[in-house]
């Protein structure tokens, strides 16, 4: 295993992941990206840095591809996180959006989940909608929920979570979501009920490849994901997926972030919350 990335092949891997993903690898990730790439050498039997660059671009194993940008991306997440999203949806967007949609007799609900890592925050999306919905066999809501990581989405898609994880989901919404299973360690786990599932199609997108849906969606939440990206990939991401947005729809960004700077034509309408 190298001690050290020659700064030269340092900005070769950089500017691969730029160029595929968008994502901005600056300097300061570099000790990262040695880190996530020595597992992938260690896994695939390369022996350098230099090599499994060659191996990853040569296109002789797309797979693999896949596994890199697994590697280095980075998914922390849990459940009804940045939890004044769901509060302003349970105060304000989704009563004033229900009211409308009865107004309009139109009982299609979309949300999309971008950058879901491994799913909490679109089983947190579904478990609030469906408190506001008396009867959801009268509705026609489902989720999208995607993330470039192969990896994140298999847990996402499986729903199975350790205790510890749903310690932030409330008593209620834990007894009616969930089930008990048995976990590898011994320990329970906790599954997504079937019902909550099938409201969530699960599928790997890069958000700079072009989007095979139509919308238009409700909200759209693209948490803590603008971070990983320079702020000329920032404007050209938010106005692409914004032009899926409904009319009055909301867009939610993570509280670390903000459209300040960005040319784009949402409104703002409080802090990590815009309006198309």
């Amino acid at each position: 295993m190298e001690d050290d990335m020659p700064n030269s092949l340092f900005q070769q891997y950089s500017r691969l992941v730029y160029e595929q993903c968008g994502i901005n690898l600056h300097e300061g990730k570099k000790a990262l990206l040695q880190a996530r790439l020595n597992k992938r050498l260690r896994m695939t039997g390369i022996d350098s840095y230099k090599e499994y660059f060659k191996f990853i671009t040569s296109g002789a194993n797309p797979g693999e591809f896949v596994n890199f940008i697994d590697s280095i991306s980075t998914n922390l997440t849990y459940f009804f996180r940045e939890a004044q999203h769901f509060d302003f949806m349970n105060r304000v967007g989704l009563p004033e959006l229900i009211e409308a949609k009865r107004k309009q007799r139109d009982v299609r609900i979309r949300i999309w989940s971008a950058g879901c890592s491994t799913g909490e925050e679109p089983y947190s999306l579904a478990m609030c909608v469906l408190a506001h919905l008396q009867d959801i066999t009268k509705w026609d809501f489902r989720i999208l929920a995607t993330d470039i990581s192969t990896r994140v989405l298999e847990t996402a898609s499986r729903g199975v979570y350790s205790e510890e994880k749903v310690k932030k989901v409330p008593p209620a919404l834990r007894h009616a979501y969930f089930r008990k299973v048995g976990g590898e360690d011994g320990n329970s786990d906790f599954q997504i009920v079937p019902h909550v599932k099938r409201l969530i199609t699960f599928y790997r997108l890069n958000l700079k490849d072009p989007y095979p849906f139509k919308g238009p969606f409700d909200f759209i939440f693209c948490r803590n994901v603008m971070i990983y990206f320079d702020k000329k990939t920032q404007e050209e991401l938010v106005n692409k997926m914004a032009g899926f947005l409904r009319a009055g729809g909301y867009f939610c960004v993570g509280h670390s972030e903000s459209l300040t700077g960005l040319a784009h034509k949402l409104s703002y309408v409080q802090p990590a919350i815009y309006r198309n």
